[in-house]
């Protein structure tokens, strides 16, 4: 979940350094530094805190060879000591690291053993001082060996960069189950966490493999897998979809990413007709057929199970990514298994199609990103095509994988896709002329300690999507309740004035939901009812337009975006950053 980036090249390093943590801050952003190296000498500066805390301290830091880092803290507090980068004991060796090493206490004691001295609490500087045995005294054609010692040292995940005086213009990296891409220029190489830190300068991309190393120079990329295999480096273009300014006139990402769902929908429907029928089929083909996905992404495979069910009659089970252990004994030759995921690099869903392709299970992906880990270990993947997204908060990756799934339910059932990407984008739109009256709605919830979402069917899911915005954003303490569960618990904390969102769009759950929604206001409940029909239940009405069929959640989770978007807003929380969260979970 930290990000990395690296430079060697004829410019200097510091300033395309600096402008990739700003870009890669949304992976973690508890602290920061930079190494940069000229010539013999190298010099590190590293600070608790935010990116911006480097700004005044990097403008000395002279070379054209060096890697920065921006940490969400595993292994250690939140200190400048513990911040990247890493050095080894005679400071001629400096690393950046991503991943969680699972042998670090046995290594560190055996280091320590050997004279070693540590500076930090983490894991990651470990990887210094194992480099600094493994590269003494080594010719530079003996490198490939060093570094492959190095890496089969280590256990756990990770992805690291590092430079040293001894190795010149050369950057060291390697990958094991966390994400690694380097940006090619024909003079520079920029390796980082992903490709969204380095397309300013360039949209060649070569996508490290998994249990792989490589060295780099400002001319040339060579890279091996763990067990010595050369592999073939051949760098691919970035696809159109990924690339995207982060400018805008908006305050904040998370509100430029709610502004852009119309759009993210449409080119969401605009799929390959051939490529979602081979999908389809191999979904029809299979015994059973599992969603996973973690946190949005699974919200998305909630919906989902009511949308293969409505639409195609198939049977659907959603999987937290992080409990696939409890699902894999079923799994097998037979079996599908769709994993959803923004990034493609989510940890807990990599692991589970790890298991699942072990299996005999086949895998179609569902992902944002293109060339991710995820899309490069699937049968088949599918592009939800949302863009860019840089708030933490799943926004327009959520609309766009509910577009997706839905043409995809209609490919499996044989039937045309009863959703227009034109009309879908105008319902949002209407929802979204409504931000400003929703912005005054949440007054009445900024204060508050709990506010509880209901739902009933497919609209559940939507609830408890609406909940985890609202804790990401407002940090206020919410929940998304299924509606006809209300008398098993949940009335308990009913009392006057407690805040309840009602999601209610006249289809054939609305008079029950109303029902439900008359039972919380008996108690005291403040009822906020979304809905596309008026009720005098509702203390406050946030009207939605009339959708059909499965366009509703699709729509019907804007206004709960929004609404915790002003109420973080109101509230001063830190929106496109939250607090200890961070955009791509890549550790488990």
């Amino acid at each position: 979940m930290c990000g990395i980036i690296g430079y060697t090249g004829p410019l200097p390093a510091n300033g395309i350094l600096l402008d990739g943590l700003k870009r890669l801050e949304y992976r973690g952003y508890d602290s920061a530094g930079m190494a940069v190296m000229d010539g013999s000498r190298m010099k590190v500066v590293k600070r608790a805190g935010r990116v911006g805390l480097l700004e005044d301290l990097v403008g000395g830091l002279m070379g054209h060879v060096g890697i920065a880092h921006t940490r969400w803290a595993t292994h250690g507090g939140v200190t400048d000591a513990n911040a990247h980068p890493h050095t080894s004991c005679d400071g001629m060796i400096a690393i950046v690291h991503n991943g969680i090493l699972e042998n670090s206490e046995e290594l560190r004691e055996e280091l320590i053993g050997r004279g070693h001295r540590f500076t930090s609490e983490t894991d990651s500087e470990i990887i210094a001082h194992v480099l600094e045995e493994e590269l003494k005294g080594v010719e530079k054609e003996e490198l490939v060996a060093a570094l492959l010692r190095t890496v089969r040292r280590l256990e756990g995940s990770f992805a690291f960069l590092a430079i040293s005086p001894l190795l010149g213009d050369v950057i060291l990296a390697a990958r094991k189950d966390s994400p690694m891409v380097v940006g090619v220029l024909p003079d520079a190489k920029i390796p980082a966490s992903d490709v969204l830190s380095f397309l300013k300068w360039t949209d060649d991309a070569y996508f490290m493999e998994n249990e792989s190393v490589a060295l780099m120079t400002p001319v040339d990329i060579e890279a091996w897998l763990f067990d010595g295999t050369p592999l073939d480096v051949r760098p691919v273009k970035v696809a159109v979809e990924v690339k995207g300014e982060y400018g805008g006139g908006d305050v904040h990402h998370t509100l430029k990413e709610i502004r852009e769902q119309p759009m993210a929908v449409r080119r969401a429907l605009e799929q390959d007709g051939e490529l979602l029928s081979e999908l389809a089929g191999l979904m029809r083909e299979a015994d059973r057929v599992y969603a996973v996905g973690a946190g949005t992404s699974y919200h998305a495979a909630l919906v989902a199970r009511y949308m293969f069910a409505g639409i195609a009659g198939l049977e659907v089970q959603p999987v937290l990514a992080s409990e696939h252990r409890l699902f894999s004994g079923w799994i097998g030759d037979g079996s599908l298994v769709m994993a959803i995921s923004q990034s493609g690099e989510t940890a807990d869903v990599l692991e589970a199609v790890r298991v699942a392709k072990a299996r005999g299970a086949k895998i179609v992906a569902i992902v944002n990103m293109p060339r991710s880990s995820l899309e490069r270990m699937s049968h088949a993947s599918v592009n939800i095509r949302a863009g860019p997204e840089v708030g933490v908060a799943a926004t327009k990756s959520f609309t766009a994988q509910l577009a997706v799934l839905a043409a995809l339910a209609y490919h499996v059932a044989g039937r045309p896709i009863d959703l227009d990407g034109e009309r879908v984008g105008s319902l949002i739109e209407d929802v979204l002329a409504q931000e400003g009256s929703i912005e005054r709605m949440v007054e009445g919830i900024k204060d508050g300690r709990d506010v509880y979402l209901v739902g009933r069917g497919m609209h559940y899911p939507i609830a408890l999507e609406g909940a985890l915005k609202m804790k990401e954003l407002a940090y206020i303490h919410a929940e998304g309740m299924a509606a006809g569960e209300l008398k098993h618990g949940t009335l308990a904390l009913i009392e006057g004035g407690t805040p309840v969102i009602l999601l209610n769009p006249s289809d054939d759950t609305y008079k029950e939901t109303l029902s439900n929604g008359e039972e919380m206001k008996a108690r005291g409940a403040f009822i906020m009812g979304i809905s596309d029909r008026s009720s005098d239940l509702y203390d406050v009405h946030i009207e939605l337009p009339r959708t059909r069929g499965y366009e509703t959640p699709m729509v019907e989770v804007v206004p709960l975006q929004l609404m915790a978007y002003y109420t973080a807003l109101l509230r001063g929380a830190e929106i496109d950053k939250p607090r200890n969260l961070a955009k791509s979970v890549t550790v488990k």
